[in-house]
């Protein structure tokens, strides 16, 4: 359905997040157009507003219920305005005493009653729908996706893990997959719709299994639909990278020469508190056979430091990791605790001051091995995908198959095509590329 919808209300969807967030306000976007609704362009178009929340830190809380109340001066009269995903599962109808404006709360499994939570608001009424559904897929619902250029595809949902830190399997519930011929139905529509990008999306992806196919089966089975041209994945688990899922990213010539594989500490001691379910010496293993299995890989990762108990010496353990394994880009956080989650019970508090300064000290080190890694590839020449226009000086921004961002300067005509470019220097984080010969086709009209 197009954008437009029907002849109902004009909706607004503000999403904070992950990659799972940005995926389900599609989804909402494609209930609300199915149900009749309109999209609208902005805020000030709009007569409902729907805020999409993440609960993984305590501080994506507090911006979103910043947020929230900045919304109500948006809100007209007779409008709605609802909160959904994480923050509204952990929440619930607390949200509601919290916050008087706000007209509906509903978890990630009940997206599907939006319409009517939406219906309800509007003669008065308050809804809370936090209902965990294990059987919820969303099968049906076709995503109002913001980017022709590349999509997310959700393959699984909830979370198994019980990671002292997470809030996710509170949030989001328990772990299930969607039946791989599902999956790959809606890849060959995204092919069909003249996308060439899909990223695979799980909370621990790769322990994706529908009680038939496992993750392996399933990147094969995605990467020869017609149609696609890169494969990504996240967020994977160094749990389970079997050897048939390291083969299955050596062999399929669509999925994308990048790992983003989460490890948070680099100390055994700190991974066991936190029930990650691997040591260090078995990150280092998974990340030698990625990178004998796929040459030139590129690894990032997620860093968390401050956890309780982590001392002077877990802390120099993480450094180490970032030399010894190479990354080539790191996410890096304090721990933040959370109510609802084990750790927030363990003793051992690191001080404010002494986790700050031993994430900036992370983040030098995980820039200067970045640094270096970018600096040996200038003058290589690539092939990107361009996404769009660069936030800034009138350049587009394209990415490589490595995860790798590229700006360089060219028509707007070139956005969702395939080019091949020359490497011309780096920042650390970003490169500037210049056309190299030969050119690569275009695959998108």
């Amino acid at each position: 359905m197009s954008a437009e919808g029907g002849a109902g209300p004009r909706f607004f969807i503000e999403t904070y997040g992950c990659q799972m967030n940005e995926a389900d306000s599609e989804l909402m976007a494609g209930v609300l157009l199915g149900a009749g609704f309109r999209q609208a362009a902005g805020l000030d178009d709009a007569a409902v507003i729907v805020v999409n929340t993440c609960a993984v830190r305590e501080s994506a809380e507090r911006r979103v219920l910043g947020r929230v109340g900045e919304l109500k001066r948006h809100k007209r009269p007779g409008g709605v305005l609802g909160v959904v995903g994480c923050m509204a599962q952990r929440l619930g109808e607390r949200l509601l005493l919290r916050a008087p404006h706000i007209d509906f709360v509903a978890g990630p499994d009940c997206l599907r009653q939006l319409p009517a939570l939406i219906r309800e608001a509007s003669d008065g009424g308050r809804g809370v729908a936090t209902t965990f559904d294990p059987l919820e897929h969303y099968e049906g619902v076709a995503p109002a996706r913001a980017s022709g250029v590349r999509a997310w595809i959700t393959v699984q949902r909830g979370c198994d893990c019980r990671c002292t830190y997470c809030i996710v399997p509170v949030t989001r519930g328990p772990e299930r997959s969607r039946r791989l011929a599902d999956v790959v139905c809606e890849a060959e529509a995204v092919a069909g719709g003249g996308t060439t990008e899909v990223t695979l999306l799980g909370q621990t992806v790769n322990s994706y299994h529908d009680g038939e196919h496992d993750f392996a089966d399933l990147l094969r089975a995605v990467g020869v639909v017609r149609g696609i041209r890169r494969v990504r994945f996240v967020s994977p688990h160094p749990r389970f990278f079997s050897g048939r899922v390291v083969s299955a990213v050596a062999e399929v010539e669509s999925v994308c020469e990048h790992v983003h594989l989460p490890v948070q500490s680099g100390s055994t001691a700190v991974l066991r508190r936190m029930l990650r379910g691997h040591s260090r010496e078995q990150y280092l293993d998974v990340a030698a056979r990625l990178r004998a299995a796929v040459p030139g890989v590129a690894l990032t990762t997620d860093f968390m430091v401050g956890f309780p108990g982590e001392t002077d010496a877990d802390f120099e353990a993480t450094l180490s990791l970032v030399e010894e394994v190479g990354f080539d880009d790191a996410f890096t956080f304090r721990y933040s605790p959370r109510e609802g989650t084990a750790a927030a019970r363990l003793p051992g508090a690191v001080a404010g001051e002494v986790a700050a300064e031993r994430l900036e000290v992370l983040i030098h080190a995980v820039r200067r091995v970045s640094r270096a890694r970018h600096a040996a590839l200038v003058g290589a020449v690539a092939e990107v995908l361009v996404e769009g226009e660069a936030r800034r000086g009138g350049l587009l921004q394209a990415r490589t198959r490595d995860h790798r961002t590229v700006l360089l300067d060219g028509p707007a005509s070139w956005v969702g095509t395939y080019r091949s470019v020359r490497l011309a220097g780096t920042t650390g984080a970003t490169f500037t590329g210049v056309p190299a010969e030969p050119a690569l086709e275009v695959v998108r009209a």
